[in-house]
């Protein structure tokens, strides 16, 4: 069924949350990257088309017999895609008062041409995916940040 999903939750194994580019990069280079990434997709989210909010994303590989998450790629998301990928943030604001997270449901089902019951099923094996990725320690492999050092 996952196939079918544009738009899909991929939630980071518990060990390596926080860990993002931005923390090790220097801003220049990371500023760099994110509109060299939104230049390439045509100034649109990635997945659904829209022009509003675009954030760049980072593309994870998991590598679950090794436990290594490796940088693959960025994408152009709207804010709206990038809290659906990120759906355990996303339910975090949500119980703060920042977002609403239904607001997130409807969009997933749109983009997707989906029913509740299809979001529920992905939510769930999501969920039982992160869980078993988190009862490891996860290396980050971002070797592919070489191809940004020119």
């Amino acid at each position: 069924m996952e196939k079918d999903l544009k738009l899909t939750i991929e939630l980071i194994p518990e060990s390596a949350w926080g860990e993002n580019l931005r923390k090790y990069l220097p801003k220049k280079v990371w500023d760099r990257i994110r509109k060299e990434v939104f230049k390439k997709s045509g100034y649109k989210c990635a997945i659904c088309g829209s022009s509003e909010k675009l954030q760049c994303h980072e593309v994870w590989e998991f590598d679950d017999e090794n436990h290594i998450l490796k940088l693959k790629d960025f994408m152009a998301l709207c804010e709206k895609c990038h809290l659906v990928k990120h759906f355990g943030m996303a339910g975090v604001l949500a119980s703060e008062g920042k977002i609403n997270l239904e607001e997130l449901v409807r969009h997933f089902m749109r983009v997707n041409n989906c029913d509740r019951k299809t979001f529920e099923e992905h939510k769930r094996e999501a969920f039982k995916k992160f869980h078993e990725r988190s009862r490891y320690e996860w290396l980050l492999d971002i070797s592919v940040l070489k191809t940004y050092n020119n």
